[in-house]
């Protein structure tokens, strides 16, 4: 018995499909069947859809030097040192970025003397920095934004002694949100 007999048991053999139109005609309904899912696409494709996206805060900073070095050529004298820096922030919308210093321990002078009289100031160069003090174990906020973005700026460092000779700083910079 043939596949045909089975299938089409009513039909005498002459008028059975052939497999050539079983397969044309299983490709049409494939077709119509995709036609249908074709026009279910294009209506979700029209939906409306709420999307609620959530930033969290992501900060990077780099600093061109975490020890500040001066050269003070003669008593009652002012040396600068300079730091250079990249400020990078990721925020929602609105919010703060602060850049702090802060000195990781006194000012080291000659010889290690702690008794000579100093005094530390800085001025920030680029927008959103700041000028201030820097006092022993006291962060001092040098720069402030608004928003995300990448900030490039130079803080320039002024030592005053009373003593001639080398002295260093060493620093921590911090990039904050609030």
């Amino acid at each position: 018995m043939s596949l045909n007999a089975l299938a089409f048991p009513m039909l005498p053999s002459s008028m059975a499909p052939t497999v050539g139109t079983l397969r044309r005609l299983s490709l049409a309904a494939l077709a119509l069947g995709f036609c249908g899912s074709v026009a279910a696409a294009e209506e979700t494709a029209r939906a409306t859809v709420n999307v609620t996206a959530v930033v969290t805060a992501r900060t990077s900073l780099k600093v061109s030097s975490q020890i500040l070095q001066f050269d003070v050529a003669r008593a009652d004298g002012v040396a600068t040192a300079a730091v250079d820096f990249t400020a990078g922030a990721r925020l929602p919308s609105g919010s703060e970025i602060v850049l702090t210093v802060e000195p990781l321990r006194g000012v080291d002078g000659p010889g290690g003397a702690a008794d000579i009289e100093t005094s530390l100031s800085f001025a920030g160069e680029g927008q959103g920095l700041l000028a201030g003090q820097i006092r022993a174990a006291q962060m001092a906020i040098v720069g402030r934004w608004q928003g995300s973005g990448v900030r490039d700026g130079r803080v320039i460092f002024t030592l005053r002694a009373s003593t001639a000779g080398t002295y260093s700083v060493p620093v921590r910079f911090i990039l904050s949100t609030p």
